[in-house]
């Protein structure tokens, strides 16, 4: 796979197949406060017992205080945060092989017994994996367990025992607003930290441009600093969890970075360390966003749930009796919140489950059931470089 870095700019891992040369990004603010003038000097309170070596504290807006600093929870995870270099070759029709790149990224220990998780973009089309360690500079060869290219999920598997690892955490009581840090090798500077908060939660492809439209995406929004080389590197929370990958910046922003919730990961672990793949589910529709104009048209009492747009002849949905402009409220009793979550749902349901699904006709609602088929599996997509970064 020949990609230089700057066809990269939509891939999250670090190609370099020429120099490299950086910038200094300078930065520095610095606002002085003005003197106090003498009478405010003077009508200050005065403690009788001032607190010796007061600790500086953040108070927010929920009461809860933020860190005065990151250091101890940095210093905890860095040990198992693992720098990754992967080797691209081609061959030739003689079968002879030359190498045509190198990929430079992160990943992270969740399993002391030599588990690690990273981004699939990371390692795809890599003919040989390397993984550093920050503790002893240790360097491992690592093998690839599974990976799942639509939602850009890999595990990789080191031959090492009592590993540093990280707990994976709950991104679903992540709030917004909540300080992370990631970690990771942005453009090959191993182990940076970087703070922030989350900015915002359930970003889709309706929401970040250019994402190839076979892929599952429920990212989390964090202004941490992101850049090429953190893809697969750990979002962490005040707990020093991870509760998400980093993923993905916008092009062309500041601050907007993308990160794979980790309970979309936990989800397919299992699965892809038993089978090396995900099989994937499918009712044999394609689905779109309910808009004002469709409830109107439609008569429908409510926005939400997923729009059927078109019905696969022959599929699951087809023959359970779905139609076009049928718009689908509930999966097994979960709520649709909208066609992402149906589409993420129905896909990790599991081949010949049977479901039940809520419906809205019109001004008429009625339960259905149906028997899930298979989903054809998709090529593998190029990253898309014109919006999106993918560091």
């Amino acid at each position: 796979m020949t990609r230089s870095f700057v066809a990269l700019t939509g891939a999250l891992g670090f190609w370099i197949s020429a120099g490299l040369a950086l910038a200094p990004l300078g930065c520095d603010r610095a606002t002085a406060s003005p003197a106090p003038s003498a009478s405010a000097t003077q009508s200050a309170p005065v403690l009788a017992n001032p607190p010796q070596n007061p600790t500086p504290q953040v108070v927010l807006p929920s009461g809860v205080a933020a860190p005065a600093s990151f250091a101890d929870i940095a210093a905890k995870a860095d040990p198992a945060v693992v720098f990754v270099k992967t080797l691209q070759e081609s061959r030739s029709r003689g079968g002879g092989r030359r190498m045509v790149g190198q990929g430079l990224g992160s990943a992270f220990v969740y399993d002391p017994d030599g588990l690690i998780l990273t981004n699939n973009h990371v390692i795809a089309g890599a003919a040989d994996i390397q993984v550093t360690f920050a503790q002893d500079g240790r360097e491992m060869r690592a093998e690839v367990v599974g990976r799942d290219p639509p939602t850009d999920i890999a595990i990789l598997r080191v031959d090492a025992k009592g590993l540093p690892f990280l707990p994976l955490g709950d991104s679903d009581t992540t709030r917004v607003g909540d300080w992370v840090l990631a970690i990771g090798n942005p453009f090959g500077l191993s182990h940076t930290v970087s703070a922030g908060i989350v900015s915002a939660k359930g970003r889709t492809r309706d929401d970040v441009k250019g994402l190839d439209s076979s892929g599952y995406y429920n990212f989390l929004q964090t202004d941490a600093s992101i850049n090429p080389g953190n893809s697969g590197g750990p979002l962490l929370d005040t707990a020093g969890q991870v509760v998400g990958i980093n993923t993905a910046i916008r092009a062309r922003a500041n601050n907007i970075g993308f990160a794979i919730p980790i309970n979309m990961v936990k989800e397919l672990v299992p699965r892809l360390i038993k089978d090396g793949r995900l099989k994937r589910s499918a009712i044999g529709i394609v689905v779109a966003g309910v808009t004002p104009e469709d409830i109107t048209r439609l008569g429908l009492s409510e926005r939400g749930g997923a729009l059927v747009r078109e019905v696969k002849p022959g599929s699951a949905g087809d023959r359970a009796g779905l139609g076009e402009d049928d718009v689908i409220l509930q999966f097994d009793g979960q709520p649709i919140s909208g066609p992402e979550r149906l589409r993420w749902l129905a896909s990790v349901a599991g081949v010949g489950r049977e479901v039940s699904l809520k419906v809205a006709r019109g001004k008429r609602t009625f339960d259905l059931k149906l028997t899930l088929g298979e989903l054809a599996e998709a090529a593998e997509p190029a990253p898309e470089p014109d919006f999106f970064d993918m560091p």
